[in-house]
């Protein structure tokens, strides 16, 4: 069979292929719009094409990538309904709805559009779909289309396992979590190390939301799907792979952390000043705390006054992200100077920064960097572990809390600054990461992580390049 057209935006077609060159293999890719979802799936995309696989992208109206950003790609618009692709909902609950709702509302436009494409690269040209685990409606079409697909889980071994548990969860009466419940802090015997404070939950008025979520989710990859991809590796979640793979039907592959093979490239949503680079040049070695709290995280006006002047006190030199939407009820257009108390400026003119977006791997990377506080996202999570910089965990929501559970009792590479607010533990909090003998502890152990992390991607013997090498012989046998 004659190759494919070549892609419309001009990549070439006499690039290497996969199978010895005999024709040009299409990957297709949908990923969740939003940004600690765009990045993985984009990362494998640059995955993937290092192996000589052209890559299509389908993506909705909301939070639409920049074709320009990746000429190498082809691009697929999906268009959605007027009302779906607005401002993102601010809300954890909200946005749970809004993923929900996306999937749905793109179902139709999606069909359509994944036919058309199939019809003009013939169909066995094309190896696979790959679709984010959230996208349920997506995998549906797929398969009644006769397309193999497989899943994308952006998040940790051990948050896709509690996502599988929660009929579980739910019937030994774990979940609704009780905000007010002493039990919050009994272990969870079936998935251990969580306790009930850690379990994957947006609240009790949102359980039935986050059950149907967790439902579809494991629909997707369990029924739906030809292999289940992680963005983990096996020196950082060993056992938690081995339970997945147990019980699971379908390959797993632990090909991460996807950030040390691919960069991120042009998939950021917001515009990154990369001039504070420069800046902690000028700093002593793992002397700066830098402070983010990820894309879609918010806070209070109070709880933003008391970690700006717990800052402050503690006397650290800092390099602060503070991007529009940041605080509830602050307009996202906003500027940080705005939000910010009045004095903090000059308070800490000398030793800190501020800035609406940062370049955060190369952030943590700078040896100036010590510490990170984190609202212990998981992508935020392994870019730190992988570049040994220890951690003060915030986590909001998700599977935030029970990454945070792993960085504090399992790896010891940071600690949990939990309850309300207060600048006075803010600044006992950073100094105990940044100056502390506590500190240097957990940053010796996160420098073996990230040595550990090295292992696994570098060279033919590495688990996660091996992984790479299982999941490309997959998807060429689809």
């Amino acid at each position: 069979m004659a190759p494919p057209p070549a892609d419309t935006n001009g990549s070439d077609a006499a690039a290497v292929y996969p199978a010895a060159g005999r024709r040009r293999w299409h990957v297709l890719l949908f990923p969740l719009p939003y940004q600690g979802h765009i990045n993985p799936m984009f990362r494998l995309a640059g995955v993937l094409h290092g192996r000589g696989f052209a890559i299509t992208v389908f993506h909705t109206d909301f939070n639409a990538p920049d074709p320009a950003r990746h000429p190498d790609y082809r691009f697929v618009p999906v268009p959605v309904p007027d009302g779906m692709s607005g401002p993102a909902p601010v809300a954890i609950e909200d946005v749970v709805a809004h993923i929900d709702a996306m999937g749905r509302a793109c179902e139709a436009a999606f069909r359509d559009r994944l036919a058309a494409v199939l019809e003009e690269y013939s169909r066995d040209a094309v190896a696979c779909l790959v679709a984010d685990t959230h996208l349920l409606p997506v995998f549906e079409v797929a398969t009644r289309l006769a397309l193999p697909t497989l899943a994308l889980r952006t998040g940790s071994a051990a948050s896709y396992a509690c996502f599988a548990a929660y009929p579980m969860l739910c019937e030994k009466g774990y979940l609704p979590v009780q905000v007010q419940d002493l039990q919050l802090d009994m272990p969870v015997n079936e998935l251990p190390p969580f306790r009930v404070r850690d379990l994957i939950h947006i609240g009790k008025d949102s359980h039935d939301l986050m059950c149907e979520m967790a439902a579809r989710l494991v629909t997707a990859v369990t029924k739906l799907s030809s292999g289940l991809i992680l963005n983990t590796f096996d020196a950082l979640e060993r056992r938690e792979l081995e339970g997945v793979r147990r019980d699971l039907a379908v390959p797993v592959f632990d090909i991460g952390p996807l950030h040390k093979f691919s960069p991120v490239g042009g998939s950021s949503l917001l515009c990154q000043d990369r001039s504070r680079l420069e800046w902690l040049d000028a700093w002593a070695p793992e002397s700066v705390l830098y402070v983010s709290f990820g894309s879609l995280a918010s806070m209070s006006a109070r709880d933003l006054v008391e970690t700006a002047w717990g800052i402050a006190g503690s006397g650290v030199p800092f390099l602060w992200v503070v991007r529009p939407g940041l605080v509830h009820g602050c307009a996202s257009e906003g500027s940080h100077q705005q939000q910010l108390p009045e004095g903090f400026e000059a308070a800490t003119r000398e030793r800190g920064r501020v800035v609406a977006w940062a370049p955060q791997e190369e952030v943590l990377r700078h040896r100036a960097v010590g510490g990170f506080w984190t609202h212990s996202g998981w992508n935020s999570t392994t870019e730190s572990i992988c570049e040994g910089v220890p951690m003060l965990c915030r986590p909001y929501f998700g599977d935030q809390t029970g990454n945070t559970r792993y960085v504090e009792h399992v790896w010891r590479v940071g600690f949990e600054v939990g309850g309300d607010l207060e600048r006075g533990s803010v600044e006992a909090a950073i100094r105990r990461l940044m100056t502390d003998k506590d500190g240097a502890e957990m940053r010796a152990r996160a420098g073996e992580l990230k040595k550990a992390a090295a292992v696994c991607t570098s060279g033919k013997g590495g688990s996660s390049c091996m992984a790479i090498d299982k999941l490309v012989t997959h998807i060429m046998s689809l």
